[in-house]
């Protein structure tokens, strides 16, 4: 079973507009590139010494008909000019043998930054609580050094990916998806 828990990963987003709402989701896999792949999704623990890669590295070692894990953030609307976001935010312990944790975020109304930062500062909440620890995101996070701070011996850092479109105007669907790709190889 050990081949089960992933080796590497990698974060994508896309965005797709058609008249109907599948063939949107489709697109938007496509511009993500993960529409070859056969996506099972999972929670969100990010596995220790899992490696982080680049989304062109990933997309690499995707192979048609795969079953792939994904943590995935998706939003869809058909009303022009409604904006749409998904995000994707990942947080871990500096000490990389620890497990970090990952949150999707989706949503209406909010911007690509509001969204990444959301998703970020959910995951960081969401380690914490797994670790018993009472984080307040406001006061944890440290702008110099981009990471949170619960307390001396306990420090996250944190990423993200977002993905934000405005419904199309001729009413489309437009859906948008953010990713966290899971490669156990």
């Amino acid at each position: 079973m050990d081949d089960l828990i992933p080796k590497r990963m990698f974060f994508t987003k896309g965005v797709g507009f058609h008249r109907n709402q599948l063939q949107s989701f489709e697109i938007a896999l496509r511009d993500a590139g993960i529409e070859i792949c056969n996506l099972v999704t999972v929670s969100s623990i990010f596995p220790p010494d899992c490696k982080i890669i680049s989304r062109e590295e990933g997309l690499k070692h995707l192979k048609p008909g795969q079953i792939t894990f994904v943590v995935m953030a998706r939003e869809a609307t058909n009303e022009p000019n409604r904006l749409v976001a998904a995000a994707i935010g990942l947080a871990q312990p500096k000490d990389k043998k620890q497990y970090g944790y990952i949150s999707e975020h989706h949503g209406f109304g909010t911007t690509n930054k509001k969204a990444a930062d959301f998703a970020e500062d959910l995951a960081a909440t969401m380690l914490a609580s797994t670790l018993g620890i009472e984080l307040d995101i406001d006061s944890a996070w440290d702008e110099r050094k981009k990471m949170y701070v619960a307390d001396k011996n306990r420090q996250f850092v944190s990423r993200s990916i977002a993905q934000t479109a405005e419904g199309h105007k001729d009413g489309l669907w437009t859906t948008v998806v953010a990713c966290a790709v899971m490669l156990l190889d």
